[in-house]
């Protein structure tokens, strides 16, 4: 199966990370709660795990592919004050300033 389409996600955090099984159809994400997460990959996507902070999701279907990052990035947006979360990769955060004295 060649891939046309990629959907390249970023996690950012301390001690959040993302792995795969060896066939890539399960992919484990722990994003800080007390639990880690486990998502089932659909079959028409392949998810790789280059780093433990990059998530990498490939198809024919652009669709298919798009949907699942979006499925992904839900479990932990990025959020507005840190940035702490999900992103895609050429997305820009907008972050929020904090408390003044």
């Amino acid at each position: 199966m060649e891939a046309k389409f990629f959907c390249f996600l970023e996690i950012i955090g301390v001690g959040y990370k993302a792995s795969t099984n060896a066939q890539g159809s399960i992919l484990y994400l722990k994003l800080g709660f007390s639990h880690g997460i486990r998502l089932q990959v659909t079959p028409s996507v392949r998810v790789f795990c280059s780093k433990p902070n990059l998530i990498c999701c490939t198809g024919m279907d652009h669709q298919k592919v798009t949907q699942f990052a979006a499925i992904v990035k839900s479990c932990k947006p990025p959020e507005v004050y840190k940035g702490r979360g999900i992103q895609y990769r050429n997305e820009i955060i907008h972050k929020k300033q904090g408390k003044k004295k």
